[in-house]
């Protein structure tokens, strides 16, 4: 202990050691003590070492500390100064007092390789992660500190071995869980250090219910007003979601989005926002973002986008866009976030442009917006983030376009000059003395003609009215006049912005519209203009303006419908070929592509320039750049035959097109044709139908009425002629005849039931039968029985007794049956004197009362019959069921009386039984007795003396 004394700065004897030699006796104490208190001690004194002597400690202790992980597991003391020195020798995070000294550079450097020795063995980080599982604080907190140190140093490799070692990623997620706030929130970097640019983590993590933890998180430290936590949270999400398609599924399908709303509740006191609070807002827009980046599947984007307006978030969003008071930072990044959450969406862009500010009288918010577009004096980054919003609300929006372009035409412009419009806006920034406004007019006004042919040939019709007394000039002409004073005009800002960006206008405006070139190369200075600025030999900054020159030129030759005689594409070609000539013009249109500044704006939408200077290309112009220079740079080397075979193709494939849409338009006519014809044959052949039914039915009804109309009158005559006729047999009329027939078949059902019933007589006679043997049977083993079962034999007369009742009902139902077969026999013989009567000849018998009256007579007695025959039915089947009712009494009768007698035998097998084991247990005694000598009577003279007791017993009850 003196030894850590003097290690630790207490008094010693003697010189003292220098820094090396006593970590090295720290390091033989660790390694050869064998109590741990010592080792304890030593691994102490050697985290206190190791900020000051951080080579040495890492050089000689590193081993050593490592196998103190692996072999004192037991205790957490000795295992946190452990994990606290490997971290103080692997971080590069310095404390401040050892910032001012004068440290070597190689010290940034020894974190990096004192990582590189301890994940080369890969088990150190596997043993790292099941410490981090420990739930011990002084193990836990400084291994997740080491772990993210550790990732810090050495991404890429610590994220393989913890993404290979079973359960890595699920472990360190618990970190999250932990009720402990500074293991939980240190959790947070590390999981920050590790989703660092790996998607297979990051997926992992995600999976592993990252966000719904996160946002817990988020919402329990209070939003946006929390502290760094918050911000530690955000910046995790957004490495689990940038550039990561699966997880910005899963978190849309989750519903997390709805869960971001809150997030953006500003109140109406917006002054004094802390530090922490902008910060946290910043990242929460930046994650709303990523969401709908326009680097994002377009599928993924629309989605998130539609989910961000029903859930609220763009109104939220638009809230704090119109509120003030908002410090210039956030709003400047609220409207990048609501420019991409509304690009390319109409639904949220038709909601953007119904958006007004709380002004008096209120406003758009899109001409608010403009507004601060324009104005010189709003700050550059903000000015550039409006111009993105209106680019955004443009995209893939020609109902956006047509209404921007719709407030330049002279119908709709406000006489009054009440109220400003996004038109009268964008004019007054194009022609004011700001370079930079000029830019941007120009830039957004482009947006409103991109890929809209009608809006170009609309945009012509703009007048404007330049000074009082002179007439107004068309908004092209208007531009090229400004384009042609160039350096003439005094400007603030780059002399080169303000034509750069007119002629991006230009170029925009021309290109795919013949209307538009005609109208430019109506006016005669214009090609002079272009020619010579591209001719001249400038400087670097006046090239982009000449490469812009040679694009407008050729969209001018490319597009041109040679309507104008002396700006035919050929007098064009050859004036390039003398005044510029064809290589010096194509070199001059390369210099767009060519420029740095141009390929910075290729790469993204949103124009962002470190400077007002830089702002020169559009990113949508870019794209047209890129179409078109190839195809100018064919047409300016075709010759005039070749440009008049096209223009012969052309035409061709015009006429054709124009013939294809004429046949096209016919076939539509004769399928229009074809479809009123189908229907009309449809509706004659339904009505055909409806006739030929009516006619059928008609002459149905015509011939009933005829065979009446027949029968009547051979009625008539057969009636007139049976005064006279005797000997014709009789025949009933139709009503008669009907009935007689029914009747006949009211017979034959009854002759079926009755043979049916006689069936389940039969039947039941046998049951009957059967029973009676059974009973039979019965008696007889009765009368075998013991006679004290008396009450069996009484049972039994009782069911004899009900034998003979059914007997005797069996015997009237017989009787019956006999009087219902003579019955029948009468019945078929009246049947078979009506059946020849019926099948006669067909003579008529209607005007003799004595046949009528006997005819009524017959019927009145079957019809009686038939009601005795349904009563006698009635009777049968009650019969039926009180036999069968006693049948079943009579089998449960016999059942139980089976039951009886199987126990009567099994009660006398048991007697049997207990008196054999009586006599076994008598003869025994008798023996015992007998060798005992004790005389013992014969079973003869006992059984004779027992007979004459019973004797004397029965004389007595006798004389009583």
């Amino acid at each position: 202990m003196n030894f850590l004394r003097g290690v630790m700065g207490g008094p010693s004897a003697g010189p003292q050691p220098s820094g090396a030699e006593t970590i090295q006796k720290l390091c033989d104490r660790v390694a050869s003590s064998t109590l741990l208190d010592d080792r304890r001690d030593a691994v102490r004194a050697l985290k206190s070492l190791s900020k000051k002597y951080r080579l040495e400690v890492g050089i000689q202790a590193m081993e050593h500390l490592i196998h103190v992980l692996q072999t004192d597991r037991s205790d957490s003391e000795i295992i946190g100064y452990a994990l606290d020195t490997l971290y103080n020798v692997i971080s590069n995070d310095l404390e401040e007092e050892e910032q001012e000294e004068n440290l070597p550079k190689q010290v940034d450097d020894l974190g990096s390789q004192f990582t590189e020795i301890f994940i080369k063995q890969q088990e150190n980080v596997t043993l790292l992660l099941s410490l981090v599982e420990e739930f011990d604080f002084h193990v836990r907190w400084p291994g997740v500190k080491l772990l993210t140190s550790l990732l810090k140093q050495q991404g890429p490799q610590v994220q393989q071995i913890i993404l290979v070692s079973p359960m890595g990623v699920s472990r360190l997620m618990d970190l999250l869980a932990d009720s402990r706030e500074v293991i939980r929130n240190d959790g947070v970097l590390l999981l920050q250090q590790l989703t660092k640019s790996n998607a297979a983590i990051q997926k992992i993590v995600a999976f592993e219910n990252a966000f719904e933890r996160l946002l817990d998180i988020i919402t329990e430290e209070g939003n946006s007003d929390g502290g760094i936590v918050v911000e530690d949270c955000l910046l995790l999400l957004q490495n689990l979601l940038k550039n990561n398609n699966s997880n910005q599924n899963f978190f849309k399908e989750g519903s997390y989005i709805q869960r971001m709303k809150p997030w953006f509740e500003v109140g109406d006191d917006n002054c004094g926002w802390s530090a922490q609070k902008v910060t946290n807002l910043h990242l929460m827009l930046q994650l709303v973002r990523v969401l709908v980046s326009p680097t994002n599947p377009p599928g993924a984007t629309s989605s998130c986008q539609k989910a961000m307006f029903h859930c609220g978030l763009l109104e939220q969003l638009c809230t704090i866009l119109m509120a003030t008071g908002v410090p210039a930072d956030i709003l400047t990044e609220t409207i990048n976030t609501v420019s991409e959450v509304i690009r390319g969406c109409q639904m949220n862009q038709d909601y953007f442009a119904s958006v007004n500010a709380p002004s008096n009288p209120p406003r758009p918010a899109i001409v608010v917006l403009l507004m601060s577009m324009v104005n010189e004096r709003q700050p550059f980054v903000l000015r550039c983030a409006v111009l993105y919003c209106f680019q955004c609300f443009l995209y893939k929006n020609q109902k956006g376009q047509g209404e921007i372009v719709s407030t330049l035409l002279p119908s709709t412009i406000d006489a009054t000059g009440n109220s400003v419009s996004a038109g009268q806006l964008l004019c007054g920034g194009l022609f004011s003395t700001d370079s930079l406004s000029n830019w941007c007019a120009a830039v957004a006004l482009a947006h409103a003609l991109q890929e809209n042919a009608t809006l170009k040939e609309q945009l012509l019709r703009v007048q404007l009215a330049t000074s009082i007394g002179n007439p107004p000039v068309s908004l092209l002409q208007q531009c090229t006049n400004i384009l042609s004073q160039g350096d003439k005009i005094d400007r603030r800002g780059s002399k080169v912005q303000t034509r750069v960006g007119l002629l991006m206008l230009l170029c925009t405006w021309l290109s795919n519209c013949s209307i538009a070139v005609t109208h430019f190369l109506h006016n005669p200075a214009n090609i002079p203009f272009l020619t010579g600025q591209i001719a001249e030999n400038l400087g670097e900054e006046e090239q982009l303006v000449q490469g812009l020159c040679a694009l407008l030129l050729g969209i001018s030759i490319y597009y041109n419908d040679n309507s104008l005689e002396n700006y035919r594409k050929e007098k064009l070609k050859q004036l390039i070929e003398k005044r510029i000539g064809r290589e010096n013009f194509i070199e001059k249109l390369g210099f767009i592509s060519k420029h740095e500044l141009y390929s910075r704006a290729a790469q993204k939408p949103q124009p962002s320039f470190s400077s007002p200077d830089h702002m020169m290309f559009d990113h949508e112009f870019t794209k047209l750049v890129k179409e078109l220079e190839g195809v100018i740079s064919k047409a300016i080397y075709k010759s005039s035959e070749e440009d008049k075979k096209e223009e012969e193709v052309k035409k061709t494939l015009e006429q054709h097109d124009n013939i294809v849409t004429h046949y096209k338009k016919v076939i539509r006519e004769q399928d229009q044709e074809l479809e009123e014809l189908k229907q009309r044959v449809n509706t004659l052949t339904s009505q055909n139908e409806q006739l030929q039914a009516t006619v059928t039915q008609q002459v149905s009804q015509i011939q009933q009425h005829k065979d009446q109309y027949n029968l009547l009158k051979v009625q008539l005559g057969k009636d007139n002629q049976h005064h006279n006729s005797h000997s014709d047999t009789f025949q009933m009329n139709g009503i008669q005849t009907e009935e007689v027939s029914k009747l006949k078949e009211e017979l034959e059902e009854w002759k079926n039931k009755h043979e049916l019933l006689q069936g389940q007589l039969r039947e039941k006679d046998s049951v009957i039968e059967k029973l009676k043997s059974s009973q039979l049977e019965m008696g007889t083993m009765e009368q075998s029985s013991q006679t004290s079962k008396s009450g069996g034999l009484e049972h039994n007369n009782e069911l004899q007794k009900e034998l003979e009742m059914l007997r005797s009902q069996i015997k009237l139902q017989s009787a019956e049956i006999s009087k219902l077969q003579i019955e029948n026999q009468k019945l078929q013989v009246m049947n078979a004197t009506a059946d020849p009567v019926l099948g006669g000849s067909g003579a008529t018998a209607a005007n003799n009362p004595e046949l009528e009256g006997r005819l009524e007579q017959e019927i009145k007695e079957l019809k009686s019959e038939v009601k005795a025959l349904s009563e006698e039915k009635e009777s049968l089947k009650q019969h039926l069921d009180s036999s069968s009712s006693t049948v079943a009494i009579l089998q449960d009768e016999k059942s139980k009386l089976q039951q009886e007698v199987a126990e009567s035998k099994k009660e006398q097998d048991d007697l049997l039984v207990l008196l054999a084991d009586q006599d076994q247990k008598l003869s025994a005694l008798k023996v015992k007795l007998k060798d005992l000598g004790v005389p013992i009577e014969d079973e003869d003279d006992t059984e004779s003396g027992d007979q004459g007791d019973e004797d004397e017993d029965g004389d007595e009850e006798e004389q009583d």
